[in-house]
């Protein structure tokens, strides 16, 4: 079967270059187009890009010359957009009305009405916006949007929680990597031997973004789910993945054990399907009183599932447990590669955009 084209807004920054590294050798897309600023295009990807990843440099396409972000230059029926929410506010909807199919990764678009703020495994169902975003809008594409990074992790341990019991409360703190703040990152003097509690609009996006995910997809929109959710974000010292300390109050007041099987028992959609990104076991349950932790666990699954470990009695709520997910793979590019192999596998991306 031959492979969609795809084109990356943002190629040359981290989240460019990790969708980069994965699309290269992706058995359902290829990069047709790299796509960059106005000071980049014309140049070659090597030449434009420091590139600051493990893996093989600019993923092979080193030679490949950049062109300016813009519809009449970098149309390709998919776009995965990694750009900042400014330049992505005033792109997206541009490659949308042309007809491209934009997985994006900013903020600009994730609590609108009509656009689907997707984990393939906890709302798959949520693709359904796609319908009323193209008649609302008059798009013959549209976009679809990944997570803050925070909130992919914390609703994949939820997601089954809900499920199984129903969710009243969640307090979440997190102990957010380095890079979730982009390269170069926080600066060196800040943060080595340091914590810092405060991440701007972090706390924001994980409690807004939290209940649409978790709601229930009803036709004409998304009812959010009914629950209390409180965040306190923290930068530490780590270079990739977040940790997260979660204390849930659930209906019904299950047991340790009746959680543990809930989590183990999970097999949501993409994982039925095969999908080529998703991980086998989308929770890695751990038993070791010390586990998970960043740099024995996070770069499992090639940083696609996300860890439980810890999970025992909370006086307050009821549950709580620890929870670590990768920000870059799986709370940015891995994630929105899902999302795109998901609506391909769902009929959203007909065979007719094959080339």
């Amino acid at each position: 079967m031959s492979r969609i084209p795809v084109t990356i807004l943002g190629a040359t920054g981290v989240v460019g270059q990790r969708f980069v590294q994965r699309l290269a050798q992706h058995p359902q897309f290829r990069i047709q187009h790299l796509a960059a600023s106005e000071r980049s295009s014309g140049k070659t990807y090597a030449e434009a890009c420091a590139w600051r990843i493990e893996g093989e440099p600019y993923g092979g396409l080193g030679s490949q010359v950049l062109v300016p972000g813009a519809p009449d230059t970098a149309f390709s029926p998919v776009v995965f957009s990694a750009l900042d929410s400014g330049p992505a506010a005033e792109l997206e909807p541009r490659f949308a009305q042309a007809g491209a199919l934009v997985f994006s990764n900013a903020s600009a678009f994730r609590m609108e009405a009509d656009v689907p703020l997707l984990v393939p495994e906890v709302n798959p169902e949520h693709l359904g916006l796609l319908t009323l975003q193209r008649e609302r809008r008059g798009w013959a594409g549209g976009i679809l949007c990944n997570p803050n990074c925070t909130a992919t992790v914390l609703v994949m341990a939820l997601a089954p929680l809900q499920a199984a019991f129903g969710i009243e409360a969640v307090l979440m703190t997190s102990m957010q990597a380095v890079s979730g703040a982009g390269y170069p990152g926080v600066p060196s003097l800040d943060i080595l031997g340091n914590v810092v509690p405060f991440i701007r609009s972090e706390e924001e996006k994980v409690e807004e973004e939290t209940p649409k995910l978790l709601g229930a997809f009803q036709g004409g929109g998304i009812q959010p789910a009914s629950l209390a959710i409180s965040a306190l974000c923290h930068r530490v010292p780590v270079v990739e993945g977040h940790t997260e300390a979660v204390s849930v109050k659930l209906r019904g007041n299950p047991s340790v054990e009746q959680v543990r099987e809930a989590l183990a028992a999970w097999k949501p959609l993409p994982q039925r399907l095969g999908l080529p990104t998703a991980p086998e076991v989308p929770i890695r349950l751990h038993t070791a009183e010390d586990r998970p932790q960043v740099r024995r666990d996070v770069e499992q699954d090639g940083g696609m599932s996300v860890h439980v470990g810890r999970i025992r009695p909370c006086p307050l709520l009821g549950i709580k447990f620890s929870l670590l997910g990768h920000n870059t793979h799986r709370g940015a590019a891995g994630g929105s590669l899902l999302n795109a192999e998901l609506a391909v596998a769902m009929g959203v991306l007909s065979a007719g955009v094959r080339s």
